[in-house]
């Protein structure tokens, strides 16, 4: 066991075994009466196979994601999208009421969530919006981390909303100067979208890296739920054991294993490239409208943009069956609406929602 990870890890869990389910136990046999599971199948179910429990972590599907993400079995824990990862983690290292985590805001909010509904102190290190865009400073953020003992740091990259993407050896400085005191946690759910390494290269390298990701965008499974977390072995046993049972129903593994076939991923990554192709498109067209304030370089696949007029901006896109994420109540985007990159017709119908200039035609 890291003595590292050990030693960040609540002291009341460092000899907590977890929930020992029934199907965790590897034992052989033909008859399976140690569940108090249906002896029949449900008339609906037409495989017969869901009156069992699944596996707590499926074998095949792990061992695939592993493959995916470049890792080995044991530095993967999968579970209910990246979002229970976030929570694992607030319980692993964070003492409820007494724990702390920075985050830099205007950010994707399940961080703060988890750690309020765990207790946790939020230690806030705001992006900073310049020329290049809104930009975390992870020098500010790790001299917080320090100075107030947090437990974990949440970076995402490409940043929702931001767009921004992260330097790796950026990430590996920070781990480094936090090593032994604090996690660094990548969320990584955009990345397909960038085609840039993982953080998941440097495990090898740094006991204190968890890396998020999931299939909700890329790969298009949002409404399956799968997400992973990818770490050094002793972190993941750890998040393991405060993992409630059977995260992962049966038709959700099959439906993912089927997602991440070779065809599958071939598809994907043509995807990747087209929209990051009319990603482009539509900040060049964005730019070129009089509503348009700033449209922030973005690696994911959305676009956070900056209006002269955002109520405007949203009413009319609403008018015109359009919805979009309307970030004015996020601390520093008062004026500001996130577009997801949809497909080349999508991206049409928003331009011409937002032209004024057709507004003026029409009058």
């Amino acid at each position: 066991m890291s003595t590292t990870v050990n030693a960040l890890l609540r002291a009341d869990l460092r000899d907590f075994g977890g929930y020992k389910s029934a199907r965790s136990e590897t034992l052989a046999g033909s008859i399976w009466l140690n569940a108090n599971e249906s002896a029949w199948a449900n008339a609906a179910d037409s495989s017969a196979l869901l009156r069992r429990y699944p596996q707590p972590q499926p074998e095949v599907l792990c061992a695939r994601l592993a493959q995916l993400y470049g890792v080995a079995p044991a530095q993967l824990l999968v579970g209910r999208g990246s979002d229970e990862g976030i929570d694992l983690l607030l319980r692993a290292f964070c003492m409820p009421g007494q724990g702390k985590v920075v985050i830099a805001p205007p950010v994707f909010g399940m961080y703060a969530v988890c750690a309020k509904l765990h207790g946790a102190q939020i230690i806030n290190v705001s992006l900073h919006d310049s020329e290049e865009g809104l930009c975390a400073d992870l020098q500010a953020m790790g001299d917080a981390a320090l100075a107030q003992n947090a437990s974990l740091l949440f970076l995402c990259t490409p940043g929702n909303p931001s767009g921004e993407l992260l330097a790796l050896q950026a990430v590996a400085t920070l781990a480094q100067r936090l090593r032994g005191t604090c996690i660094v946690v990548v969320d990584e759910a955009y990345l397909e979208y960038a085609d840039a390494p993982s953080a998941a290269t440097l495990l090898s390298d740094f006991d204190n890296i968890a890396v998020l990701r999931t299939l909700s965008k890329a790969h298009a499974l949002a409404g399956a739920r799968v997400g992973c977390v990818l770490a050094g072995a002793t972190l993941i046993d750890a998040l393991r054991r405060c993992q409630a049972p059977y995260p992962m129903p049966q038709p959700v593994v099959e439906a993912a294993l089927a997602a991440v076939g070779d065809s599958e991923l071939a598809l994907t990554r043509s995807r990747m490239a087209a929209v990051r192709e009319t990603r482009l498109r539509l900040a060049d067209g964005l730019r070129a409208l009089p509503l348009v304030r700033r449209v922030y370089t973005s690696a994911g696949n959305f676009l956070l943009v900056r209006f002269t007029d955002a109520d405007a901006a949203f009413t009319s896109l609403l008018a015109a069956g359009v919805v979009v994420r309307d970030m004015r109540a996020m601390p520093q985007l008062g004026d500001a609406l996130r577009i997801t990159v949809g497909s080349a017709d999508e991206c049409r119908q928003v331009l011409k929602a937002l032209d004024t200039r057709v507004w003026e035609a029409a009058a």
